[in-house]
């Protein structure tokens, strides 16, 4: 829940709109409708994103000259997986973990899969904990603890 409104804060999403003062509407990929007139506003990541459709390739430094979304927001939209690096650039972002180069998110493919397995795994083990300790009382020679 904290993360919402840190994200929501990062993005600099539009509540009003800068017409008429009425309330934006989010209608998908960054973009907001005024419920009033219609007038449509853009939070930094639709900003960024169409400037990037339209400037493929464009770098971080770029993005922000065009459309004032800062370059710490870029690599926060490029850690979550709402942007990705391009295939011919030279830049790229390093795994949390094992530093391999990778075009967006914040872990390679290997590690996230392994994280993934572990926290299955942890889940499985929490998951046949719960049920130890009851004890069945009277089943002498039967299941000693109850799992369900």
């Amino acid at each position: 829940m904290e993360r919402h409104f840190v994200e929501a804060d990062l993005y600099h999403r539009p509540v009003r709109c800068e017409e008429c003062g009425g309330i934006m509407i989010f209608k998908g990929v960054g973009e907001y409708h005024c419920e009033d007139c219609r007038h449509v506003q853009y939070d930094d990541y639709g900003k960024a994103r169409l400037y990037i459709e339209k400037h493929h390739g464009a770098n971080a430094a770029q993005v922000e000259a065009a459309t004032g979304v800062s370059q710490k927001t870029i690599r926060q939209m490029l850690k979550d997986n709402k942007l990705e690096i391009s295939q011919d650039s030279t830049a790229f972002l390093k795994c949390e973990i094992c530093g391999a180069s990778i075009r967006s998110g914040k872990l390679c493919s290997k590690c996230e899969m392994n994280y993934h397995r572990r926290l299955e795994e942890e889940q499985r083990q929490a998951k046949n904990m719960q049920g130890f300790g009851n004890a069945k009382k009277g089943d002498s020679g039967a299941k000693r603890f109850y799992y369900g």
